[in-house]
């Protein structure tokens, strides 16, 4: 690489909605992001079935694919001990082969001990961070918190918010801090403490954190748009975007010589997800299983007009649901007890790595899955059905050739469904690994299904009715969306179309010079850029 090439600044928002950056940038709330837009060739990227793996950051890190990484899920699921963990990434970076030096702000999944020409921090403030906390030199990380302190909002990266104006506003208070606080560490960093660099990348979180909290606010078909918190989620929501675009004219500003590419990988839109996978499902098919229920009757404290149950301002739905799906007992040793409740065989004793999905009432009914024919696993985006199949998990209850009617089962169980509240048909759609069963790997499932808006509890014409239980996150990764913006010498303004989100990493690499890839997914767009 010349010596001479271009640095190239890449800015990635995490989860960005372009549907709701549009609006704003017409209403004047967006200046830095509209004169970026007028001078950028610009593309919309579909992540398509991707971006429901929730690992975005990742397939950005390393500019792989979950077909090249062989990864479909944060959740890993062990087939002997029918365990389940979340561990952090090993995969290398993509910086990693760049013959330049690399300077990194808080960019998720970005494996910095296996990318020695790299420099910066991760796991400072990220929305799940998927690496350990790490800095390059050792002391960077001191030095940074030294200056601009913790990170601003570690309480609302995962925030639940929407039951409390108080708690609403305070979110959104927080994480505007926590942009201003990034924009000035990420200025610091590039421009004084590793001015030298070639190539910086430098995520923003909390648009995701923004969005998972505040989308009622900003949909007016949300079924919580009429709680009192929904005005000041639409504020928080717009304060939010404005302060990343504050962020945006900054950084633009403070390395005026650098090709700027912002992009986010894909957007968010209404969370209809979190209850059918986190709850409803896994009741469902333990009742298909044994019969009768598992999960407790909770009596909620509140309703809307049309019967959705709420919280009251002080609620906590993972303090609830821990009520309503409590942890099993189990028989056994306590090792044994401690395995099951808490993770595979690399877990153990180190309870930390799937202790952290045990808040998900999914993670609860693993005790009974050696004995279930079909089960849920615990999962973030769409519901994710795994078969107990007879030589692939070591106590399998479905034949190899019952494989197929066993699945479409299951299907035609979930479909036979209604909503308590309205009545409607749950399934949105339902999709199918394609390869044989023996195949499917333990970050995959045998059926994912996506669930209609607006399903809060599942009706069943024979086992009962499960839920309807409150809203957790109201925004999802259900965005159609995420866009890429290349502002320089290289990029002629303009509308470029559509383009995949995995071009993203090939791009960058083709404007810095660097020899491409042909081992990463997606292809480069600079001959688009013209």
């Amino acid at each position: 690489m010349s010596p001479k090439t271009r640095r190239v600044l890449a800015i990635g928002l995490d989860a960005l909605e372009i549907s709701l950056v549009e609006p704003l940038v017409k209403e004047g709330h967006l200046p830095n992001i509209s004169r970026l837009a007028a001078r950028s060739a610009r593309f919309r990227l579909d992540h398509m079935r991707a971006k429901y793996t929730g690992l975005a950051w990742e397939h950005f890190s390393t500019g792989r694919s979950p077909e090249n990484q062989r990864r479909w899920s944060a959740v890993g699921f062990d087939p002997v001990t029918y365990s389940i963990d979340q561990p952090v990434t090993g995969a290398e970076p993509f910086a990693a082969s760049l013959p330049c030096k690399v300077a990194v702000f808080d960019i998720p999944y970005f494996h910095l001990r296996q990318a020695s020409n790299a420099v910066g921090v991760t796991n400072w403030g990220a929305h799940d961070p998927g690496t350990e906390a790490l800095s390059r030199p050792e002391g960077l990380r001191a030095e940074l918190d030294g200056r601009f302190g913790d990170y601003p909002a570690p309480e609302w990266i995962y925030g639940f918010s929407w039951p409390s104006v108080e708690k609403t506003r305070a979110a959104g208070q927080a994480l505007c801090k926590a942009v201003k606080t990034r924009s000035d560490a990420a200025r610091w960093l590039l421009a004084e403490r590793v001015p030298d660099w070639q190539l910086a990348i430098v995520a923003v979180s909390e648009s995701h954190s923004a969005i998972e909290q505040f989308w009622h606010g900003m949909d007016p078909s949300h079924q919580l748009h009429s709680v009192p918190s929904a005005p000041h989620a639409r504020q928080a929501l717009v304060d939010v975007y404005k302060a990343i675009d504050e962020l945006i004219g900054t950084l633009e500003t403070a390395f005026p010589d650098a090709t700027l590419v912002l992009f986010s990988m894909h957007g968010m839109g209404e969370n209809k997800s979190d209850l059918t996978a986190m709850f409803l499902v896994p009741e469902l098919l333990y009742r298909h299983a044994f019969g009768r229920p598992y999960a407790r009757q909770e009596t909620w404290p509140a309703h809307l007009p049309d019967g959705t149950p709420i919280f009251r301002e002080d609620g906590d739905w993972e303090k609830v649901m821990r009520k309503v799906v409590p942890w099993p007992r189990v028989s056994g040793t306590t090792m044994a007890r401690l395995g099951r409740l808490f993770g595979s065989r690399r877990a153990m004793p180190g309870r930390a790595q799937a202790a952290n999905i045990g808040w998900m009432p999914a993670a609860r009914y693993s005790t009974f899955w050696p004995s279930m024919p079909a089960f849920a696993l615990p999962a973030y985006y769409d519901t994710w059905v795994r078969l107990n199949v007879e030589g692939r998990e070591a106590n399998g209850r479905v034949p190899i050739g019952r494989y197929e009617q066993t699945r479409k089962e299951i299907v035609d169980l979930i479909a036979q469904c209604r909503d308590p509240i309205y009545g409607h048909e749950v399934i949105e759609s339902v999709g199918f690994p394609d390869k044989p069963p023996a195949e499917i790997g333990a970050t995959e499932s045998d059926i994912y299904i996506s669930f209609a808006a607006r399903t809060t509890g599942l009706r069943h014409p024979t086992l009962g009715t499960v839920g309807p239980v409150p809203h957790r996150r109201t925004g999802g990764h259900t965005g159609d969306w995420g866009f890429l913006y290349v502002a320089g010498p290289d990029a002629e303004p303009g509308d470029r179309g559509v383009a995949n989100a995995f071009d993203v990493v090939p791009t960058i690499i083709e404007l810095l010079g660097a020899p491409p890839r042909p081992d990463l997914s997606g292809a480069s767009l600079m001959h688009r850029l013209g």
